[in-house]
């Protein structure tokens, strides 16, 4: 199992990094369509009617695929003055339960996303003339990646593994 997580790593990093430069990306598009919004509604006096949803989509994208960076990356919120306070045995099972609570919510958001994209699907979101499930699409990328990150997290807490470092990316280029 070590040399199978040590394998994939640059894999996942890769993938950390696309979701980190999508997200990026989307941050930059959604300020210059809310930047055109608002010019066009004060100074053309003629709002888009699409900007609105577009933007809040590509904000669904870049929260769940930021979230899910910090995951991979430990900058995710914690109560960490409990868990410093404990022997290192308890730490490591304090982050062996906090790590699967993880995995499972990331795999939960999978399974009910898909439950309500299908559920939303003959629905059309009236301005961007899409299907409603599309809304979801964020929720469920985003949830199998909290959940493959959790997961790779917990793997390395369980094998005494160091935790994965984004330069494996960089030397594998």
């Amino acid at each position: 199992m070590r040399k199978f997580m040590l394998g994939i790593r640059p894999f996942l990093a890769a993938l950390s990094r696309l979701s980190l430069y999508i997200a990026g990306t989307g941050i930059v598009v959604m300020t210059f369509i809310v930047g055109w919004q608002v010019f066009a509604r004060y100074v053309l006096n003629d709002s888009p009617s699409w900007s609105e949803p577009l933007s809040l989509h590509l904000m669904l994208w870049f929260i769940m695929l930021g979230a899910a960076v910090g995951v991979r990356e430990s900058v995710h919120l914690g109560l960490d003055i409990v868990r410093y306070a404990m022997p290192r045995s308890i730490q490591r099972l304090m982050d062996l339960v906090s790590l699967g609570l993880v995995a499972f919510f990331g795999a939960a958001m999978v399974y009910y996303g898909v439950q309500l994209s299908a559920g939303t699907w003959g629905a059309t979101i009236p301005v961007l003339g899409w299907p409603g499930g599309v809304d979801f699409f964020p929720l469920i990328v985003g949830g199998a990646m909290i959940a493959l990150f959790g997961l790779e997290r917990f793997i390395d807490v369980a094998l005494d593994l160091e935790p994965a470092a984004d330069t494996e990316v960089l030397e594998a280029a």
